[in-house]
């Protein structure tokens, strides 16, 4: 394995390509059909922290005004343009894009948490999302970190490794083992989440496929891995068509803007009945799968194989994503259940990049408004729902039959 070692003094991100792939592909878009639209996020920890992450502000603030210096360089758009759905008017925009320090404030709060929020045009803030992720986690466990802490990383990389390599000796199912990296937002550091890719690449190629980080793919020639989050279709929820079709206006609007790339929709919003309800025939068709980050994978597996079933509609010819809460085991689990019947593909985030015997943080940083109305996710995992104002919620839950999982109502 290759030790990549960063001066903790250097910026944590260098580099606007340091993020996740979808944030790209929502972001043109956006672009292209409701840049006017403005939008606030809103950064939420939803675990319990060895200390008080308030003792981070003054950290945090200064790597954000590093981050607002940046600016996309000659050959990072020179990369962008080589894949094939980014359009030449988007990279124009990227030439002259640089985040806008007075977009975003910092605060300690009386609790000791953070405060950290982002409001102005989607277009100049839906970026700070997996920056800011990075930036408080690499910051949080640079105080945590002991000399043995990376050795413990990389005993359990290679515990994974020899899993994969496993692989070899079993039978051989209707479709393969696809690991991809989606560590890119609760990293335990940037130079820790280079090694394992790096080293995941370099030994196990045949089982891994790539990384949701645009920076590693271009640096490691590999493919990055992403579509769309739930902010973009959340997004919908305020743009002016009837609430009860924000979903299939959004996925018309992916259609025309991608026509048949990056092809898998993600189903959890307002949870997996309400979206197969709106994920017709004809997005059945136009889409290449569907991709799960809430509620019990199995269980969500089955419906989305009965709904392509009840479609007349080959299971083999499409794809389901697991990417909620992964581990390999659980991945390896899922991967013998569906592999007879379906093409998969695997999404570890967490328990690739922070596993390092540190309890990870579980922190978020979710679009909540936008032009001046809440938008929310109702998840199949009560916990992940994120809204700030419950009349809304409880109406978008009526609109859509969905139960409170608070009252059983």
């Amino acid at each position: 394995m290759t030790a990549f070692l960063q001066n903790p003094r250097m910026p944590i991100i260098h580099s606007l390509l340091d993020t996740d792939l979808y944030k790209f592909t929502m972001w043109q878009a956006m672009l292209h059909r409701h840049a006017q639209t403005q939008a606030e996020y809103r950064f939420a920890c939803r675990n319990a922290t060895a200390y008080p992450l308030a003792q981070l502000e003054a950290e945090v603030n200064a790597e954000l005004d590093h981050l607002c210096s940046l600016r996309f360089t000659q050959d990072e758009l020179d990369y962008l343009a080589g894949l094939r759905y980014i359009k030449s008017d988007f990279l124009d925009f990227l030439r002259l894009f640089q985040f806008q320090r007075n977009f975003i404030q910092v605060k300690a709060t009386p609790e000791g948490g953070l405060s950290i929020e982002a409001h102005g045009p989607q277009v100049h803030v839906m970026g700070f999302e997996i920056h800011v992720l990075a930036i408080v986690n690499e910051l949080y466990f640079r105080r945590l970190q002991t000399p043995d802490t990376l050795h413990e990383g990389r005993r359990r990389l290679q515990g994974k490794i020899d899993s994969l390599c496993a692989l070899k000796h079993e039978p051989i199912l209707a479709h393969p083992f696809e690991l991809s990296d989606f560590g890119m937002r609760r990293r335990f550091s940037e130079p820790w989440h280079r090694e394992v890719v790096a080293t995941l690449t370099a030994e196990v190629p045949q089982w891994f496929k790539g990384t949701s980080s645009v920076l590693l793919a271009k640096e490691l020639n590999i493919v990055p891995i992403g579509t769309m989050a739930h902010e973009y279709l959340q997004s919908f929820q305020s743009l002016g068509v009837r609430l009860r079709d924000f979903q299939k206006a959004a996925l018309e609007e992916w259609v025309q803007e991608y026509r048949g790339d990056l092809g898998i929709a993600l189903t959890d919003t307002v949870g997996m009945r309400a979206f197969l309800q709106d994920f017709d025939l004809y997005f059945a068709k136009l889409f290449d799968g569907l991709r799960h980050d809430s509620g019990d994978p199995f269980v969500w597996g089955e419906q989305a194989l009965a709904h392509y079933r009840s479609l007349r509609i080959n299971p083999h010819t499409k794809r389901l994503v697991f990417s909620d809460g992964l581990n390999l085991d659980k991945a390896l689990a899922l991967w013998h259940h569906f592999a007879p019947h379906i093409q998969l593909g695997f999404g570890i985030g967490t328990n690739l990049t922070n596993d390092v015997g540190l309890t990870p943080l579980n922190i978020v940083m979710k679009l909540v408004r936008a032009n001046g109305q809440p938008v929310a996710k109702i998840s199949d995992t009560p916990g992940k729902t994120m809204c700030d104002d419950e009349t809304y919620l409880a109406y978008l839950r009526q609109v859509f039959d969905i139960a409170d999982p608070h009252t059983n109502i």
